[in-house]
């Protein structure tokens, strides 16, 4: 029997204004009915408008590239996400968007990557020398990816650990999602020019981020440019709009970092958790990948190129993404009205994209509720572009995604490759909506170096030893 991980209840009818603003604020994954799983287009009215989930196909083409120019971010959560990622390319609109994507674009293409990768084994080797050393252990799984993700990013952005100053952004970073990030009433209803209650304490803590991110780059900024780039800082602070030869200012390079770091960091730490938390519960699948893992040497100035040999792993981490989608949904606000099909939408309509319905959705997906990593190998047809879109989809898909893949593969295969990783208990994860897809508790495991097991000799082969003796 396939792996059905526990999910949360999706209610049986479309809420009520009220219980659909708490669930938004508590686990936004409880705010679509069970219709929403089997229906091409769910609608329901809220405040005053339409809210439609969309999961057809055709329909998502519609508005993320047919008519794109008609949706855009909704007011939510623009006021949500700017104290912590500025006016960079993640809240830009129109011209200043464009201008950003041209400059960025070039910074995360292809040809990077085998450097970027580097630093992402370079943290993972000293993850797993830290890890070694508790194996046998409890540990806490989230917080153990968060702060490997961490480095990640630390090393990636500005070549350095985050030994320093990994402690002060993780704080930062728990406080904007603990305390700033679950939208209120007043978010939805008021324009982001409008200042809310609560936005006032979002405005002190980006008084604070903003102070922590320049304390960094300042450092930086300092040394002079190195002939070839070590990182993401060098090859930001170097890109120029290929159409006009600008570059950031001092402003943008900071929102560029910000975004970059919030959008990369928390986003592969909770993609690891959730593939390890399977593996742990699916042994077998765990594995089929340990073997694939063995057979790849992935080194420093060989990264990039190993990743053609983790097959298997990439499944792993398509179907973690299928089922635990970091960015749970996508939300626009239509400019003027529109027709999706034979649907109206009225102007200032809601209109949600939710990789957690899609990527779950009965007419879309075979057993959508199982964890089957088999469906992503390449012996198997891929997933419509508008069916599976963990990193959006349309001009503005993530710039990041390619570094983001190759991040999470990396990594999942050092670690199955090192350890076997198994439950404390069997207390159910369930997942959490707030901001990206949480777990619900801290969950525990133990990891057993596969290394040192290797080295001893088998259950079996100490038997018939002691046998003969």
């Amino acid at each position: 029997m396939p792996l059905r991980p526990p999910v949360p209840m999706a209610p049986d009818v479309r809420l009520s204004a009220r219980d659909f603003l708490r669930a938004v604020r508590t686990n936004a994954l409880t705010m679509w009915p069970k219709s929403a799983y089997r229906n091409p287009i769910d609608v329901r009215p809220f405040l005053g408008r339409i809210n439609v989930t969309l999961n057809d196909p055709e329909a998502i083409h519609h508005v993320l590239i047919g008519n794109a120019a008609n949706y855009r971010r909704s007011p939510a959560s623009i006021r949500i996400l700017r104290p912590i990622a500025g006016n960079g390319l993640l809240l830009s609109q129109g011209d200043d968007w464009k201008l950003q994507r041209r400059t960025i674009a070039p910074a995360l293409a292809p040809r990077v990557m085998p450097m970027l990768t580097r630093h992402v084994v370079a943290a993972a080797d000293l993850a797993i020398g830290r890890l070694q050393a508790q194996a046998g252990q409890k540990i806490d799984l989230l917080t153990t990816m968060q702060t490997l993700a961490l480095d990640i990013a630390g090393r990636s952005m500005f070549s350095l650990e985050m030994e320093q100053h990994g402690g002060a952004m993780r704080r930062l970073l728990n406080e904007y999602s603990i305390r700033h990030s679950p939208p209120h009433m007043l978010d939805m209803l008021l324009p982001p020019s409008v200042p809310t209650p609560h936005d006032w304490g979002r405005i002190r803590f980006r008084r604070r981020w903003l102070a922590f991110m320049d304390s960094i780059i300042a450092h930086r900024l300092a040394e002079p440019m190195p002939e070839s780039p070590r990182d993401l800082f060098d090859l930001l602070r170097a890109a120029r709009d290929p159409e006009t030869g600008a570059g950031f200012s001092a402003a943008q390079l900071r929102d560029q970092v910000a975004t970059l770091i919030l959008a990369g960091h928390e986003t592969t730490a909770v993609t690891l958790f959730w593939a390890l938390i399977m593996l742990a519960q699916a042994p077998d699948v765990q594995d089929w990948l340990a073997e694939e893992a063995a057979s790849v040497t992935m080194e420093a100035d060989t990264a990039f190129s190993a990743m053609a040999g983790l097959v298997r792993t990439r499944a792993v981490v398509n179907e973690t993404l299928r089922l635990f989608p970091p960015a749970f949904t996508l939300v626009r606000e239509a400019i003027a009205a529109d027709r999706i099909g034979d649907l109206a939408v009225p102007r200032r309509s809601v209109v949600m994209i939710a990789p957690w319905v899609l990527h779950r959705h009965h007419t879309l997906w075979q057993d959508p509720d199982a964890f089957l990593p088999a469906r992503f190998m390449p012996d198997q047809p891929a997933p419509g572009r508008f069916t599976f879109m963990p990193f959006g989809a349309g001009a503005r898909i993530c710039v990041g995604a390619q570094f983001a893949m190759a991040e999470a593969i990396l990594v999942l295969a050092a670690l199955v490759g090192r350890f076997r990783v198994t439950r404390v208990d069997e207390q159910p994860v369930i997942p959490v909506g707030i901001v990206t897809t949480q777990p619900d508790h801290l969950a525990e495991v133990f990891l057993t170096d596969r290394t040192a097991a290797s080295a001893r000799p088998a259950a079996g082969a100490r038997m018939t030893e002691t046998a003969e003796r």
